[in-house]
């Protein structure tokens, strides 16, 4: 049986999660709802298998998975999310995701990839292989925001949502100006001229629903 971290913002989602795996032997070592208290705990906790979200309310699961990387945390992660877009698919992958499914799999598939992933190897689901096979064929097309920091992605997602520099400065420790410095290199980057396509962008990509926009 393996020893299993959680990350997701929604508590529920947490405790669903602990009663299947519990029933099923594994053990839920610790669990947080974004990436600095997560990164706090996995160095020190070093869990078999981290199942992780990729929307972490003003956060991101990508944030982690490049933290992770950088700083040569060898762990085995599995991205469970609602997302359904195939770049995700493709950079969860490439920042050293071990597997990806999405959120209203059945119990049994989740333990199956955390089955095969804890013993080293990697799961997709039916859907995530799919998205993988349809980026394949179209030329294996990078993500657009590829090339975006976790710190860029960040500012990305609260400005898509409606937060003012002042706001976004407060909850960051950044002055308004370094974000308006941040905001407009992530849009060049991304090649919007402002931020209603900014907006687009982020729901197209599934990093915002209507229900935030």
């Amino acid at each position: 049986m393996s020893r299993i971290y959680l990350v997701d913002d929604h508590a529920i989602m947490r405790d669903g999660l602990r009663v299947v795996l519990e029933t099923a032997g594994h053990e839920v070592v610790g669990e947080a709802a974004g990436p600095t208290p997560a990164l706090a705990d996995l160095g020190r906790l070093m869990p078999d298998v981290v199942l992780l979200d990729l929307r972490l309310g003003q956060r991101s699961g990508f944030e982690l998975l490049d933290e992770l990387r950088r700083r040569g945390l060898d762990l085995r992660v599995i991205v469970l999310t609602m997302s359904d877009q195939p770049r995700h698919v493709a950079e969860a992958l490439r920042l050293g995701a071990c597997g990806y499914l999405l959120k209203g799999s059945a119990s049994s598939e989740v333990l199956q990839a955390v089955a095969t992933v804890a013993a080293g190897g990697r799961f997709l689901s039916p859907q995530a292989a799919e998205f993988a096979a349809t980026l394949l064929t179209e030329g294996s097309a990078p993500p657009d925001g590829e090339a975006l920091s976790p710190r860029e992605r960040q500012i990305l997602l609260m400005v898509a949502q409606g937060a003012t520099s002042q706001a976004i400065g407060q909850a960051l420790h950044l002055s308004p100006k370094s974000v308006d410095t941040y905001r407009s290199r992530l849009m060049k980057k991304l090649g919007l001229g402002d931020i209603p396509a900014l907006v687009k962008w982020a729901l197209r990509e599934g990093l915002i629903s209507l229900d935030e926009a």
